[in-house]
């Protein structure tokens, strides 16, 4: 079972605490649907479930937009309800200045930067790993593979270790995971509150 890479340094309001079930969403403050839908889906899921035994989080991440989509931007918003960008622009055209609702859950930013070639080679092989044939393959195909994705991590602007690591399709994307970190089910865009509170039960039960 494909295991989650979570990694952030700053915890921005509450605290996460790795438990039997946790959920977790990744966003950008400069994503209108991440406010549209997905924080306030999130927030409905954590006043229902959080009497229960499952942990929340929601990370703030950056994989484009790298000047609008930090964690200055994320402390403003969690302090002050402050929007910015499209998102600003989105919620402006609904008649809001500042966010229009609470967020209750803990919240952190992704760690930006591979600070070392420790962690390098860290990222690489757990990208690599996505691939469920990857630890079977002959060396010299694994090899390649290393180099290719050495090659594409070289190549951006920065990177989002949870985001990067886990090669998320984008934001919002919602991960359930048990305290190993295995993934149990994972959302990427728009997704129903019954789907994920039915997947939560599901799992909860079992736990």
């Amino acid at each position: 079972m494909r295991k989650l890479e979570l990694h952030f340094d700053t915890e921005l309001q509450g605290k996460f605490e790795l438990k039997e079930l946790n959920l977790l969403l990744v966003f950008q403050v400069h994503c209108p649907g991440c406010f549209s839908y997905a924080l306030p889906l999130f927030n409905k899921l954590f006043m229902n479930f959080e009497s229960e035994n499952i942990s929340f989080l929601a990370l703030s991440t950056a994989f484009e937009d790298f000047e609008k989509n930090t964690m200055q931007n994320t402390k403003s918003l969690v302090e002050s309800g402050t929007l910015i960008g499209e998102t600003k622009k989105f919620l402006n055209q609904q008649g809001y200045k500042k966010l229009p609702y609470q967020l209750d859950f803990p919240i952190a930013m992704d760690k930006i930067g591979l600070n070392n070639p420790e962690e390098l080679r860290n990222a690489i092989e757990r990208i690599c790993s996505i691939n469920p044939n990857y630890k079977i393959w002959p060396e010299f195909e694994k090899t390649a593979l290393q180099d290719k994705v050495k090659s594409y991590l070289n190549s951006l602007d920065q990177i989002a270790l949870t985001f990067t690591i886990n090669q998320l399709r984008g934001t919002p994307s919602l991960v359930l995971f048990n305290s190993n970190y295995e993934i149990l089910s994972e959302w990427f865009g728009h997704v129903s509150y019954q789907e994920i509170a039915s997947k939560v039960k599901q799992f909860n039960r079992s736990s």
